[in-house]
């Protein structure tokens, strides 16, 4: 059965199969907004991390075992039962934490941890409000204006991506980079952020000197903590810069590690690092999974990144000189583009993950 309405004064016909089954989907997108926040909650109330063993929990023990409210923990475990988070035993009415959802939410050193994913998303919509009214002025909001949540949330899940893929594929994928980083090369990482990937790379790489940057001064304070407790300062020196303006040249690597679509002025970046470069140098470009055309990326991954964009990346590339607003989905062909205006003359992807595509650009 068919139904048509009037909207405007065009006349369409409704489907009210298709209809309800979009307001069904439309909960279900309700549903998992509201599951970042409670994601979050299990993360910062230990929830997930006092299940992790496997052992089924009442709400009662739950709250005992994390000091919490039991109240808030027998809704919380309801509403993590009802997404398939967690597993209920209506026998028993006791809650079990799956194995595999154990290493995605309590077990920070897995390639799959996904807590700091979360975190970075609901960081994000905290700041939702102010990107309306940036669209509604044309006006960017910077990555320093967003709730702490998104630079804790983004280093997070980030560095799960550095520790599964940077040392075992994407280096080695780099022509010749790997034995001048042994022999004692010369590193720059651009918009290092907390310097997880920084670190990352010292700890490998013992010959080598770092240089990590990034114009938010917050960011490169924790990055320089960091380098102490790992036991890299000696080597890892960290300076509150812009992309176009970090100091050093000779760099036998220089890496951007998911920062470029995010910068006002990317090829001014990409100059900036042509003229830091040595000769044979290594341009090493991390950059969100995209393909050059929209159809390419609406999928689970563009979708989730899609988002970012709408309410992150692009704002914070507005709020800059330039604006260029590349946006996350920026894909290869923009970001040959980039370098190619920057004077490069070399540009593959080296390696590429689920998540992640990794160029290689040499001058």
């Amino acid at each position: 059965m068919t139904e048509t309405v009037v909207q405007g004064t065009t006349q369409r016909t409704i489907d009210p199969d298709k209809l309800m089954s979009f307001v069904f989907r439309a909960v279900d997108e309700v549903g998992a907004t509201l599951n970042t926040a409670t994601v979050v909650m299990g993360d910062k109330l230990g929830y997930y991390t006092a299940m992790a063993d496997g052992r089924p929990v009442t709400p009662a023990e739950l709250a005992e075992r994390t000091g919490t409210s039991e109240h808030y923990a027998r809704e919380w475990l309801n509403n993590q039962a009802a997404g398939a988070v967690v597993e209920y035993d209506a026998e028993t009415r006791r809650y079990t934490l799956p194995a595999e959802h154990a290493v995605a939410l309590a077990d920070p050193t897995s390639p799959a941890y996904l807590a700091g994913f979360f975190q970075l998303a609901l960081g994000t919509v905290h700041d939702a409000e102010s990107i309306y009214q940036a669209a509604r002025d044309g006006d960017g909001i910077g990555w320093h204006e967003h709730h702490t949540d998104v630079h804790h949330g983004c280093e997070r899940f980030f560095r799960t991506m550095y520790n599964g893929h940077l040392l075992g594929e994407w280096i080695p994928a780099l022509d010749g980079v790997a034995a001048k980083l042994e022999a004692g090369g010369k590193v720059a990482d651009v918009g290092c952020g907390h310097g997880a990937s920084t670190i990352l790379l010292a700890t490998a790489f013992p010959n080598a000197t770092f240089v990590g940057s990034d114009y938010h001064e917050a960011s490169i304070e924790v990055a320089r903590e960091r380098a102490a407790a790992a036991g890299v300062s000696d080597r890892v020196t960290f300076e509150v810069a812009p992309a176009t303006g970090f100091t050093g040249t000779g760099y036998d690597l220089i890496a951007m590690f998911d920062c470029l679509h995010d910068m006002g002025d990317p090829v001014g970046a990409a100059r900036h690092v042509r003229d830091a470069i040595a000769p044979d140098g290594t341009w090493m470009v991390v950059e969100p999974m995209a393909g050059d055309r929209v159809e390419d990326n609406l999928n689970t991954v563009g979708r989730a990144y899609y988002g970012f964009s709408t309410l992150l990346c692009t704002p914070a590339s507005l709020s800059q000189d330039v604006g260029l607003a590349l946006g996350t989905q920026a894909g290869p062909a923009k970001i040959r583009d980039v370098s190619t205006a920057a004077g490069f003359t070399a540009f593959r992807t080296a390696a590429s993950t689920p998540f992640n595509n990794v160029f290689e650009v040499r001058p």
